[in-house]
């Protein structure tokens, strides 16, 4: 494991700019015949770094699989783009890391504990438990953490800038530091920051050792103010820093780091005219045959535990018990897409999601009404699609880093549509003036606007739509990137 504090001298390399993070742009399949396959990946990272032109950037990801080890392994120093395959014009560093070692890190702590941490997801009196098999994952998260700091070691250029994604690397800004402090450092968090009362179930050292890797940055990057002014309050709680609110500073053992607030947003161009070609065109055209002439209520999700899919069902079924005037009249669309299934908790929430829709079709269905169409398989068109026929989306989630569903839906929307919207998600410190805000554990409440947001007038929710697509799509995922690229100076 990587020395935590103390300063090496390391190789210097020749990339001026360098990303990194746990998934990385490409991934790799076996083929029929043994060989690889590559794929490319999507989303506002991978949009982001298309933004840099330089060649020599370098972006730093773990194999996440057998095929991606594989890849990994037949590439000089791990390096894609030196094996020969074609990573769209980037350098990419893919870092086999040993597989037991990754899943206690990625499993153990990054999904288990931080993630869980974060998005305020314990059920307290049974969990969480730091026992002996977490100082195990433990251990395996900071060997993890430093890989990625020998590989940003070695890859960068003198006085290079390095910014470093999420929550399973919050330990690298602090150790590429003792590596090579004449780095420029960033790192963003993609989630929320818990609260310190919240933040301190973490054992000490451990609290301390995540808020110190951060500070070894010279920018923390956050979606919103209110996530950035979170970790500001547990640096001053937990380490003693010195918080400067109004400037959004934290300084700490001799050293100040910047807090930085970029609110990522819908690609709209790629969306607009994604949503429009032909595989769309045709999941819409067979959705609409499923809804008729009805309303619908659209949710797209992961079947995250954050996401509160569950409280949304229950909502809906309040809607229709206390409502009957919506019987065959509106349909909910929800489309709730596995997510780490290798989590026995995910496993039993998607069981659940199933069961409380196969609950309410059976209690309102009729031969000619399907109040509930589920679908738990990703199909990126077929959510298009959904985007499109919205009149109401539902985002609820407990809590959530932003929400780019949220942002997405507007953009998308034929008709236009009304947003009910957790006052949780990161995105309502935007949308939240347009949206029909709900609280996340309020099933009730979220029935009621539901409600209100099926009756909105046509010209207001067009109204609405409008604002809330301007605000969605304020800074796209490449200038998102550019403007932390630009901040680090």
């Amino acid at each position: 494991m990587g020395d935590l504090t103390t300063a090496r001298s390391s190789p210097t390399g020749s990339a001026p700019v360098l990303v990194a993070s746990n998934r990385g742009p490409v991934s790799f399949s076996h083929q029929e015949d043994g060989t690889l396959a590559l794929r490319r990946g999507g989303g506002g990272l991978v949009s982001g770094l298309s933004a840099i032109d330089d060649p020599s950037a370098v972006w730093v990801c773990a194999a996440l699989g057998e095929a991606d080890r594989e890849a990994a392994r037949q590439a000089p120093d791990g390096r894609l783009d030196r094996a020969g395959h074609e990573v769209g014009g980037q350098a990419v560093r893919m870092l086999d890391i040993d597989p037991e070692t990754f899943a206690r890190a990625y499993n153990g702590v990054a999904n288990s504990t931080l993630w869980f941490v974060h998005h305020l997801l314990y059920a307290t009196p049974t969990e969480p438990a730091f026992d002996a098999g977490f100082r195990t994952e433990w251990q395996a998260y900071e060997t993890y953490n430093a890989a990625f700091a020998d590989a940003l070691a070695a890859e960068a250029a003198h006085g290079a800038a390095v910014l470093v994604q999420d929550y399973h690397l919050s330990l690298v800004p602090a150790l590429l530091r003792a590596r090579r402090p004449d780095l420029r450092i960033g790192h963003f968090s993609h989630t929320p920051w818990a609260p310190p009362d919240y933040y301190r179930m973490l054992p000490d050292d451990v609290a301390e050792a995540v808020l110190t890797g951060i500070l070894g940055a010279d920018r923390a990057g956050f979606l919103t103010r209110r996530w950035a002014l979170a970790f500001a309050d547990c640096c001053a709680d937990v380490l003693g820093a010195e918080v400067d609110r109004e400037a959004l500073t934290v300084t700490h053992a001799g050293r100040t780091t910047a807090l930085g607030v970029h609110a990522l947003g819908a690609d709209a161009d790629f969306l607009r005219e994604r949503s429009h070609r032909p595989d769309v065109e045709e999941r819409l055209a067979a959705l609409r045959e499923a809804v008729g002439e009805r309303r619908t209520i659209v949710r797209v999700d992961r079947t995250e535990l954050s996401k509160n899919i569950v409280r949304g069902l229950l909502a809906y079924r309040h809607l229709l018990r206390t409502r009957p005037e919506w019987h065959d009249r509106v349909v909910h669309v929800a489309f709730a897409y596995p997510s780490r299934t290798d989590l026995a908790e995910y496993r039993a929430y998607t069981a659940s999601v199933e069961r409380i829709a196969g609950e309410i079709n059976e209690e309102f269905g009729t031969e000619d009404w399907q109040p509930l169409i589920l679908h738990v398989n990703d199909d990126f068109p077929r959510s298009l699609a959904a985007y499109r026929l919205a009149d109401v989306a539902l985002v609820n989630p407990i809590r959530d880093g932003m929400n780019l569903v949220a942002k997405e839906v507007p953009v998308v929307s034929d008709a236009g549509c009304a947003l009910v919207l957790s006052r949780e998600a990161g995105a309502f410190a935007e949308l939240g003036e347009d949206a029909v805000a709900v609280n996340p554990y309020d099933v009730i409440a979220t029935a009621e606007a539901l409600h209100s947001a099926l009756t909105m007038p046509a010209a207001e929710r067009t109204e609405r739509t409008k604002r809330l697509a301007a605000a969605a799509t304020a800074l796209p995922p490449q200038q998102w990137f550019l403007d932390q690229l630009t901040a680090l100076g």
